[in-house]
């Protein structure tokens, strides 16, 4: 398999930079980047890529049996690692596609030098044994899959202006529901599963790689109190909250999330 094929993989940005590994989310595509890419591509060679099943990347490469959970995505990322042999990146992961570099780099821990957790969620479903708050309920989760199983592109249509917040400028929300529809729909039930399902909050502990996480003030999933969960978990980690609503700081404040990515690799 042609790694750079099969995930649409495309760099840019200076040669010599230090590399920045960008993951998109649920229902996105590497697309979705391009408001902080013309911020950060001065000084950093960017690395972006389709997760199977999304975008332009090989469509024919899924399997319910690799991607039925965020394990597969994670080998993905650091086959994409192996095969770009750039040195250690800075892995740049927005919602779901955090935890699959929290596998990757617990995995293969050379290969990183940081993460960036952009609106990060180990678990959505609230453990009320631990005390642990992600936001939903297991019955609200299960409302969600039905709902999404039973009619995808209008759970899209409905969902999306929510995820984005901003109502007040709802090219967004327009946006990100078209992203959604562009995604095969049959794939998109079973990432969804693999997403609002998994639970990595085990996997937090491993991470020995400086970490930031970014959080949004207001987010319908992924709460400030996730964040603040992150932080007391995630051994050598940051948390930076910035004023802003929705689930997708690099599309609604983009200078906003380009700036605390520099900030970060400054600081590294």
């Amino acid at each position: 398999m042609d790694v750079r094929a099969r995930n649409h993989v495309t760099v840019t940005g200076r040669a010599d930079g230090p590399v920045l590994l960008f993951a998109h989310g649920f229902g996105c595509d590497q697309n979705l980047w391009r408001l902080v890419v013309p911020i950060l591509e001065r000084d950093f060679r960017l690395v972006l890529f389709d997760h199977v099943g999304a975008g332009l990347s090989d469509l024919s490469a899924w399997s319910e049996d690799r991607y039925g959970g965020l394990d597969g995505y994670a080998q993905d990322v650091l086959e994409i690692c192996r095969e770009l042999d750039q040195g250690p990146v800075v892995f740049v992961g927005h919602s779901v596609s955090a935890m699959m570099g929290v596998l990757a780099v617990a995995r293969e821990p050379e290969r990183f030098a940081g993460l960036f957790l952009l609106t990060p969620s180990p678990r959505y479903i609230d453990d009320v044994a631990t005390g642990y708050r992600g936001g939903f309920s297991a019955e609200d989760i299960e409302e969600l899959l039905q709902s999404l199983d039973s009619n995808y592109l209008g759970w899209s249509a409905a969902m999306a202006p929510v995820i984005m917040g901003n109502p007040e400028r709802p090219e967004l929300g327009q946006e990100l529901t078209n992203s959604f529809c562009r995604t095969d729909p049959e794939i998109a039930k079973q990432f969804a599963r693999a997403t609002f399902l998994s639970d990595h909050r085990a996997d937090l502990p491993k991470l020995q790689a400086p970490t930031l996480v970014l959080q949004c003030s207001e987010d319908v999933i992924a709460p400030v109190a996730v964040g603040d969960y992150l932080q007391r978990t995630i051994p050598n980690c940051t948390l930076r909250v910035i004023d802003n609503v929705g689930h997708c700081p690099h599309l609604s404040a983009p200078s906003a999330s380009a700036d605390a990515i520099e900030q970060f690799l400054r600081e590294l």
